[in-house]
């Protein structure tokens, strides 16, 4: 059997199940130089900026989300903030402060941070407000567009209700004004990924079987082969179960969703309870860590609310009821502008979104820890896994300042267990930010170099060298 790059099963039905890489399938000199380790970008998008130390017109309010101090990351440094919620990925975290984009025109605080958030570009058309559109191509298609085999579209998954503010899904560009279109249900997103139909997947469903049963002679025949390592036949084993732990979520969840829409209520991807819309997220993660460990993909972006997330209901951690509607939060009133009645205690449910947040993403952490690589490093270490926000606060939805909290070295390119602040932030910083995070993912300019022309060139090019280890 001639040896690719990626190896795929084919089974039952026509199904194609992509395989991780196996070192003692390799050519010597792959396995040799580490081949099938490719670095790989995940970004996981949040609104309305974070619960940090600012003076309202309601007054002062208390830092609940950066860490306490620049320097090492320890637990110390992060107790009592929104980030000790990764306290148990502290060495693999790179927390950057100081990133600050463009004050661009669209018309609004939600729309300039959304669309710009991953193009680093203005809009289309100056002041449109919930009309806007991004003048540019956004990081995570660009990868993927660079980096991924046979010219595959990166993924871009979404949850919460795909509608409100700015149209729903809103921060990935194939390039300018051509907003992409999501992946919403984790079903069709896991269907997407495996090349398996409709009907295939009803059928695996009916009958309670897995895609590994498709191609199960397949596997035993692999499985059998002298040429495999102990540590092939452990990571073969690891895929094949995370394929059966996310194929029963994935039937639960369609059970949940069929009983949900005879009572009238959404299906949990398209939901307004946070609840519903947070555990349809991590099963969106589960299938990007299956999606960057099998070769699949290079670059995945997970979007979570629509523009302002106007709609999505977190749950208070304190009372364990439903919150109002995140955006309004934000904004510390009962609407979705300043005329509203106060929303009391308003500044630490916010933090409490932010807490939700990082433990979504800790989720992702977790899955990317759980593969073993060739080299014997795990997964999280070989890319980086992006949590982002489109604000650096509320309620004033600042473009300065923007929350980045970056988790895994990307083959030791970038740094890691750190609190740093970024350079250059007066003179906007963000698009380097961007440049940055293209380079770790494997991206280079035609000569070899570092990316550093992603983005408006009217905004300083380069990239963060403080980032690199």
């Amino acid at each position: 059997m001639k040896m690719r790059r990626r190896m795929l099963l084919k089974g039952a039905g026509g199904v194609c199940l992509t395989l991780p890489f196996l070192e003692g399938l390799a050519p010597k000199h792959a396995a040799a130089a580490g081949d099938g380790v490719e670095p790989f970008a995940i970004f996981f998008r949040q609104a309305n900026g974070v619960g940090a130390a600012q003076n309202t017109e309601l007054g002062s309010e208390p830092e609940r989300f950066w860490p306490q101090q620049l320097g090492e990351l320890t637990p110390q440094n992060v107790q009592g903030r929104a980030v000790d919620e990764l306290s148990d990925h502290l060495e693999r975290l790179l927390v950057v402060r100081n990133v600050n984009m463009e004050n661009f025109n669209y018309g609004d605080g939600h729309a300039r941070g959304a669309m710009q958030g991953l193009t680093a570009r203005g809009p289309t058309v100056q002041g449109a407000g919930g009309s806007s559109e991004a003048a540019g191509e956004s990081i995570d298609h660009y990868i993927g567009r660079n980096l991924n085999p046979d010219n595959r579209d990166s993924l871009f998954l979404y949850a919460g209700r795909n509608n409100g503010w700015l149209g729903g899904a809103c921060i990935s560009y194939r390039g300018s004004g051509q907003r992409r279109a999501p992946l919403h249900n984790p079903v069709t997103a896991y269907m997407t990924m495996m090349g398996v139909d409709s009907s295939q997947f009803e059928m695996l469903a009916a009958r309670q079987k897995s895609i590994n049963d498709l191609v199960r002679e397949q596997m035993s025949s692999l499985m059998a082969s002298p040429q495999l390592s102990a540590v092939d036949r452990q990571r073969l084993d690891l895929h094949m179960q995370s394929i059966r732990d996310l194929e029963d979520t994935l039937m639960c969840h369609l059970s949940d969703d069929e009983e949900a829409t005879l009572d009238g209520v959404g299906p949990a991807f398209d939901s307004d309870n946070g609840n519903l819309v947070l555990s349809a997220t991590r099963v969106h993660m589960d299938i990007a860590a299956l999606a960057v460990a099998c070769g699949y993909t290079r670059s995945v972006a997970i979007q979570v609310g629509n523009g302002n997330d106007g709609s999505t209901r977190y749950e208070n951690l304190d009372t364990g009821n439903l919150m109002e509607n995140f955006h309004f939060i934000s904004h510390r009133r009962m609407s979705h502008d300043s005329n509203g009645s106060i929303i009391a205690g308003s500044d630490l449910l916010h933090h409490m979104v932010d807490r939700h947040f990082a433990r979504t993403f800790n989720h992702l952490l977790n899955k990317l820890h759980d593969y073993v690589m060739p080299t014997g490093q795990r997964l999280i270490d070989c890319g980086v896994a992006v949590w982002y926000n489109d604000n650096g606060n509320g309620p004033g939805h600042s473009a300065n300042n923007i929350p980045y909290v970056l988790a895994g070295g990307a083959n030791g390119f970038l740094r890691t267990g750190q609190y740093i602040e970024a350079s250059g932030g007066n003179q906007r910083n963000h698009r380097r930010m961007l440049n940055t995070i293209a380079t770790a993912a494997g991206v280079r300019a035609p000569n070899g170099d570092y990316i550093n022309d992603f983005g408006d060139p009217g905004l300083p090019g380069g990239i963060l060298e403080e980032m690199l280890a």
